[in-house]
């Protein structure tokens, strides 16, 4: 008789391009998170949970291919229909505001907050599944919302813990690229899009490497020649133009930009949206060192269709070979009116941000502002099974009192055990109590924090001067942790 081939065990690892979260980054996440809730409500936005799987027609971003409908989501079909995890949490406003337009307040102001997907090759810090946190205002036309977005970002930094100095909030807009594009002859141009990829690269290649790229092309770092998009220095003069119009105030900003675009209609609406968001902005005393105009905002003016903007932390770190740099981008967004269009067949107004929730919350640990640990529950050890109503009856008084509390759960046999317990859980401190102490009503009480403090520093006969176990009352167990807890 054959023999029964035994199925191997499945592996214990993270499939690739994702990773788990445990109990300090999961708290220090929703702590952030909070922060930047109450700055959303202040402004009048309320929260939003869509679906997290929405159909592949709504998302409606990715070009079919033969093995799978999208490339870059997770699809999967389900009769005759495909369906996939979201890739950002915009898709999924347009849907939802199509679909219940009729009920909802015009303008919607919306927040939401949740895990995304993206099919994509992961690679250091980069990975498939990842939060977003948004705000979106759609049906507001007026630039009044997209200066709101602005203010409202600058006051969520400032929230969570990036003090002003550390960032700046950078608004430029895809009508006076348009412009640029006109003035250049290239609206119609089957170089249009060679142009704006080349555009994208600018906070790369510099003014230099653009001008090259958009003409003859240019060597790379890596010895590649790349070849150039084979405009002539006059036609490319007003994208430089564009991208380098920043100034020391923003009105001679505004008017190296009027220079730019020329006679262009398209490019001077932008030119004036910019004007009367810098004025909104000032009105509300968020002056140029917290929000300013820069052209040199590139990034997505392929998908925006007016104002954008761009949330850059400005501090130094240490990268992976110990040079400094700045942190860099934390947010981003924009005013996009088609989106919506998809599903209604008419133009809606709609503008909005994303923040990057990993990559904030790593500034804030750089800054410091965050700590590595979190203060575990107070743990009630067992020295008598017997007695296991009575520490549960400790825990309870501890719980109701708001204090976190457990009663070590594991075999009690071994003592030593349960404090290695309570220190690998970061309990500030461990209740013991032992048939002697119930019969005279007492506890024990080990101060773990000033335990370990002594532990690091102290002598002998210091540590018995200053002991971090002592004998309290039974009566007073929730007023004696309290007051360890507070100091």
């Amino acid at each position: 008789m054959a023999k029964v081939k035994k199925q191997p065990r499945p592996k214990a690892e993270t499939p690739k391009g994702f990773r788990d979260y445990f109990g300090a980054e999961v708290a220090q996440r929703k702590a952030m998170l909070d922060q930047i809730t109450s700055v959303y409500q202040l402004y009048g936005f309320d929260a939003l949970e869509s679906s997290a799987v929405e159909t592949v027609e709504a998302l409606g971003k990715f070009l079919p291919d033969v093995d799978r409908p999208n490339e870059g989501v997770f699809a999967w079909q389900e009769d005759e229909d495909w369906m996939a995890l979201r890739y950002d949490l915009t898709a999924p406003l347009a849907r939802v505001y199509a679909q219940f337009r009729n009920d909802l307040p015009t303008p919607y102001r919306r927040f939401a907050m949740g895990p995304v997907w993206r099919n994509e090759k992961p690679g250091p810090g980069r990975f498939r599944q990842f939060y977003q946190c948004d705000a979106d205002t759609v049906g507001a036309s007026s630039v009044t919302a997209d200066a709101e977005i602005c203010s409202m970002l600058s006051d969520v930094l400032e929230a969570v813990g990036i003090p002003r100095g550390d960032y700046m909030i950078r608004v430029n807009n895809r009508k006076v690229l348009n412009g640029v594009l006109e003035v250049m002859g290239l609206t119609d141009d089957p170089r249009r899009d060679d142009v704006l990829r080349t555009i994208d690269k600018f906070d790369k290649v510099g003014e230099a490497g653009v001008r090259q790229l958009l003409t003859v092309g240019r060597t790379d770092t890596s010895g590649a020649e790349i070849e150039g998009v084979g405009l002539s220095d006059m036609q490319a003069g007003p994208v430089l133009a564009f991208l380098t119009a920043k100034q020391d105030t923003v009105d001679q900003t505004l008017d190296k930009l009027r220079q730019a675009v020329g006679d262009s209609v398209i490019g001077n609406e932008g030119i004036e949206e910019l004007a009367q968001i810098a004025r909104l902005l000032e009105a509300q005393g968020y002056s140029t060192d917290r929000i300013e105009i820069d052209p040199s905002v590139v990034r997505g003016l392929g998908y925006y269709t007016g104002p954008v903007y761009e949330a850059e932390l400005t501090f130094e770190i240490k990268d992976e070979k110990g040079r400094p740099r700045q942190f860099g981008s934390v947010a981003g967004g924009g005013r996009y009116d088609d989106l919506v269009k998809r599903f209604t067949g008419q133009a809606v107004p709609a503008t909005g941000v994303s923040i990057g929730v990993d990559r904030l919350l790593a500034a804030l640990h750089a800054k410091g502002r965050m700590s590595t640990e979190t203060v575990g529950p107070v743990v009630v050890t067992v020295m008598d099974r017997d007695r296991m109503s009575d520490y549960q009856a400790m825990v309870g008084e501890l719980r109701t009192a708001g204090i976190r509390a457990e009663v070590y759960l594991g075999n009690p046999k071994n003592f030593g055990n349960q404090l290695k317990y309570a220190d690998k859980r970061n309990a500030p401190v461990a209740v013991i109590a032992g048939s002697n102490e119930f019969d005279q009503g007492v506890l024990q009480i080990k101060d773990l924090v000033l335990g370990a403090k002594i532990a690091e520093t102290a002598t002998h006969e210091e540590w018995k001067e200053q002991p971090a176990q002592f004998e309290i009352k039974r009566a007073d167990l929730v007023s004696e942790i309290r007051k360890i807890l507070e100091g």
